[in-house]
């Protein structure tokens, strides 16, 4: 390639193609492929020459297994985390015209959790992800993957691998997952497709928000409803017939973003100019808006079409309402989650809600409330559950599965 000045231009070699690890068939009959770290695909000049420790991208220090594609998925852990600051409804009614009986009445909500001081939504994910792998009794070098599922991460950039990197996960990569009071659902969905097309054998998958963030504390439509959390599980490959990943269904529709989302925002900037003085151009500095929410139309689209989300699945997975042993939704309202039992059919003693105490945490709601439920003693290894998150895009989901 010749470069401005005509000279020749010849790229580093730094990555080195070796030769491909060969495919095989198991004899259980699932495709594999072996891995052997004296042939691996590339290696870095960088770390040939001797730089390591440090190093960005340096070589992972153990080698992976065999990947095994075809496998069934299991829910083997979880935990949670919520920061320690905790307002009540009171404590806004000191700041909004309101009360606690017109917040609870109308949402179920009496408290919520809010980050304060250095509490940081990675570290509320980090510690929901240690109680995940703590009950799964899964080591750090052990996770393939990790699934951080947020629309607030500290960076704008994403915080997965932040997470996995103050996990000490030294032999997975990480991905962002933004979807809102969706991402949960979409991230475990995700989670077992990588299991069952890509041989991964441990991912965690994080929902953690902080909606706090993006909250007008003057306006008491949004303000009583949201709060700060984190939830983690820990998705396992198993046997097809231990599948725990039963059945689900995903949709989204963009024509009803307008009734619920935090865009970005033009602020005034200067004009930038070059050395000379002259005006060059006027670059957009953003900032995002409060959540704006149309409550009327968003409750009107949870109580039509979640129902009909978890029917499909059920559809899916071969089951009907009555094989159900929990119902777990998105912990947005209580009037929505009741709604959706009725036209389910399934009564109030099987239906899981947490709400009260933590508001609507976004992501992490589904995971925070499943941790209670199992640490609680409510679910059990082999229940059966129905969950669904809903939420800004709008998008929408759900998925059957099976604890333990």
């Amino acid at each position: 390639m010749a470069s401005a000045s005509g000279l020749v231009y010849h790229p580093p070699r730094c990555c080195r193609p070796r030769k491909l690890a060969p495919f095989r068939f198991s004899r259980s009959g699932f495709f594999s492929i072996e891995w052997n770290p004296a042939r691996a695909v590339i290696r870095c000049c960088a770390v040939e020459s001797g730089v390591e420790g440090t190093v960005l991208g340096a070589a992972h220090s153990k080698a992976r297994l065999p990947r095994l594609v075809g496998m069934g998925s299991k829910l083997v852990g979880c935990g949670s985390a919520v920061p320690k600051l905790l307002v009540s409804n009171d404590d806004l009614a000191q700041i909004v015209e309101t009360s606690d009986e017109w917040i609870s009445v109308r949402t179920g909500i009496r408290s919520r959790r809010v980050l304060s001081g250095n509490e940081t939504l990675n570290g509320l994910a980090v510690d929901a992800a240690k109680g995940a792998l703590d009950m799964a009794q899964v080591e750090t070098d052990d996770v393939d993957l990790v699934i951080m599922c947020t629309s607030t991460p500290d960076d704008l950039f994403g915080g997965g691998a932040r997470v996995q990197r103050d996990l000490g996960c030294k032999n997975a990569w990480a991905f962002d997952v933004t979807a809102a009071c969706s991402g949960f659902v979409i991230g475990l969905i995700t989670a077992t497709r990588f299991i069952k097309g890509g041989g991964y054998r441990n991912i965690l998958v994080i929902g953690a928000d902080a909606l706090s963030r993006y909250v007008d504390w003057t306006d008491r439509g949004t303000c009583i409803l949201f709060g700060d959390a984190a939830g983690a599980v820990l998705v396992q490959a198993c046997s097809g017939d231990e599948d725990g990943m039963l059945g689900f269904d995903l949709h989204s529709d963009g024509q009803g973003q307008r009734h619920l989302h935090a865009v970005a925002k033009d602020d005034e900037t200067k004009i930038t100019s070059n050395m000379n003085g002259t005006p060059v151009f006027s670059p957009k500095k953003s900032s995002y808006s409060c959540i704006q929410m149309n409550g009327k139309e968003v409750f009107r689209f949870a109580v039509r079409c979640v129902p009909q989300s978890i029917e499909a699945a059920l559809e899916d997975a071969g089951l009907t309402s009555s094989s159900i042993d929990w119902l777990l939704l998105h912990q947005a309202n209580q009037r929505i989650i009741d709604a959706v039992a009725t036209r389910l059919q399934i009564p109030s003693d099987k239906v899981v809600s947490n709400l009260a105490n933590y508001g609507n945490t976004s992501a992490a709601s589904i995971p925070l409330a499943l941790d209670e439920a199992v640490r609680g003693g409510k679910v059990k290894p082999g229940n059966t559950i129905a969950t669904a998150g809903f939420g800004a895009g709008l998008s929408w989901g759900s998925a059957i599965i099976r604890w333990g």
